[in-house]
């Protein structure tokens, strides 16, 4: 029988974090999951997983803040055998209009947060010469979009990062792998553009349709698996063949 597996999820309180730690309490783990400002959902995440018969455990952490993964990591009960760095902000707007307070925001909690969130996370993964490290970038990681250079370089911070830690890492049975979503059904999606918008971004995908939270968690949940430890460093973007 396998050990019990813990797994740590940062933002998921609602959308494609939700689904994952959904998902990876379905597979058979205990989870650790994360949130910031949204309380009553990341409890109704919790009650939703625990049904699934996860052990869950809330933990609230800005990682927006510099000291973000240090918030984090200092109340967790476990040291996860799978992180899964998800949390993020969106951000639209002129390049010129970006102020320090934004830049420092976004980067923080889209690649400070993540790095040091690993480098905690590590000790133990080595010591189990087990671990899957997935982080979470964008389709803009890849290809860039005006009106989102902030975000597009903080997510193609992460491509990097997850390339250069998967190579360190590799030796001691640790997996680091970058999920890269296109155009995902999210309420971060559908809070910044009305549903005209949408439409005129869905004419551009061949797929013909948005992706879904679950489509995401599902990939997510084979990179945590077993059968994954040989995919390593890699970057997989489910986008409908809008970017390839």
């Amino acid at each position: 029988m396998r050990q019990q597996r813990y797994a740590c999820v940062t933002g998921a309180s609602r959308g494609i974090g939700a689904a994952i730690a959904l998902r990876l309490a379905r597979a058979g783990y205990n989870l650790t999951l994360h949130y910031n400002s949204s309380v009553q959902e990341a409890e109704e995440v919790a009650k939703r997983c625990g049904t699934e018969g996860a052990e869950v455990t809330l933990v609230r952490a800005d990682l927006t803040a510099p000291d973000g993964a240090e918030q984090l990591y200092g109340q967790l009960l476990q040291a996860p055998d799978v992180l899964v760095l998800n949390a993020g902000l969106s951000a639209y707007g002129m390049v010129q209009d970006v102020t320090t307070e934004e830049w420092e925001k976004m980067m923080n909690v889209h690649v400070r947060a993540p790095f040091f969130c690993a480098r905690l996370a590590l000790p133990h993964m080595v010591r189990r010469r087990f671990g899957r490290i997935i982080t979470v970038s964008s389709i803009w990681g890849l290809t860039g979009a005006s009106f989102e250079v902030l975000y597009s370089t903080a997510k193609g911070a992460v491509i990097s990062f997850t390339k250069a830690l998967a190579k360190e890492v590799a030796p001691s049975g640790i997996t680091v792998n970058c999920i890269a979503p296109g155009l995902i059904r999210t309420e971060m999606m559908t809070g910044a553009f009305n549903e005209e918008e949408l439409a005129a971004i869905v004419e551009e995908i061949p797929a013909g349709r948005m992706g879904t939270p679950e489509e995401i968690a599902a990939l997510a949940a084979f990179l945590a698996g077993d059968e994954a430890g040989y995919i390593n460093g890699q970057i997989i973007s489910p986008n409908g063949a809008w970017y390839c």
